[in-house]
């Protein structure tokens, strides 16, 4: 997938009739193109972020000195030039060397007229929210999952590792307008333990969050939740998947991966509709439930006043 500048330069090239050469790419392009993997770990990224800012000096270091300029290990190194494509570190400091080479007889310069990497990080995320934008289109299953996630009580929420931000995110809004909201933020027994318990209390539905990297034990409490008879909804990454695999009806959205961490903008939307859905599923208990939680917040004053 081009990036954003590079999509920028093909309508170009497109209006005036031409079609712009490799060369007048920029290396920072040809590199963001190259290392955007959203399953790259901190790790790795960092790598990528150090080869991206010192092109012309990092295409020409061995192995050990780059993992030493980076603070990584020499496997670690390997390990990234497998993850974006390479069969090993040689392959890819050939590459670099073309892009380097490229850069001093002449090319253009890495950095880039329509901004930095914090301003491409944004980019990116406004590409996620164009393609959320399009998917909203048709709202029919945001608004049917909404009113089942309202119906289940209790009604549980999953998310572990990474994810665990955007499941608390739901559950303290999901609390003012739902009678039975419980969280899952820890793995293993503990999950298992409030999942069946969940599904005892009359619970129907499980909603989970599963962001890159994508936790092992996600995949496992899924497969309870499941087996114990829960349906479950995914709000993640990508539609396919082992974890997307077992979920009953998912929900893919775009993460920002252009920096060491993800960014979750997309992922942040797409729980805020599906709690717009529940609220909407049922609107006298949720004016019920928000107003009885305005006056306990008044009376307690939980919150500064303007």
């Amino acid at each position: 997938m081009p990036s954003p500048q590079q999509a920028r330069a093909q309508a170009s090239s497109i209006t005036s009739g031409k079609t712009a050469p490799e060369t007048e790419v920029s290396p920072t392009s040809q590199l963001r193109a190259l290392f955007d993997r959203p399953r790259l770990s901190p790790g790795q990224r960092r790598i990528a972020q150090y080869l991206i800012e010192h092109i012309t000096e990092a295409a020409f270091l061995s192995i050990t000195d780059l993992a030493e300029r980076v603070g990584v290990s020499q496997p670690s190194v390997t390990r990234f030039a497998a993850a974006v494509g390479f069969s090993g570190y040689p392959s890819l400091r050939e590459k670099l060397q073309s892009i380097a080479l490229g850069t001093l007889a002449g090319g253009p310069l890495a950095a880039e007229e329509h901004g930095n990497e914090l301003q491409a990080a944004v980019d990116a995320e406004i590409d996620n929210l164009e393609n959320l934008r399009r998917d909203f289109a048709a709202p029919d299953q945001v608004i049917d999952i909404g009113r089942r996630l309202s119906r289940s009580t209790p009604l549980t929420l999953l998310g572990l590792r990474i994810s665990a931000s955007l499941a608390e995110y739901f559950a303290y809004a999901a609390r003012r307008v739902h009678p039975d909201v419980r969280l899952v933020t820890r793995g293993g027994s503990v999950a298992y333990d409030a999942l069946l318990q969940s599904r005892e209390a009359g619970g129907t539905w499980v909603l989970a969050f599963s962001m890159p990297r994508h936790a092992q034990e996600t995949l496992t409490a899924v497969r309870v939740a499941r087996s114990a008879g829960l349906k479950v909804a995914l709000i993640t990454d990508l539609a396919l998947g082992p974890i997307a695999d077992e979920a009953d009806v998912v929900f893919a959205t775009g993460t920002g991966s252009r920096l060491v961490f993800d960014s979750y903008a997309a992922p942040g939307v797409m729980a805020a509709a599906l709690l717009q859905a529940m609220t909407d599923a049922d609107p006298e208990r949720t004016q019920a439930r928000l107003e009885e939680y305005e006056q306990i917040s008044d009376q307690h004053q939980f919150f500064l006043r303007d």
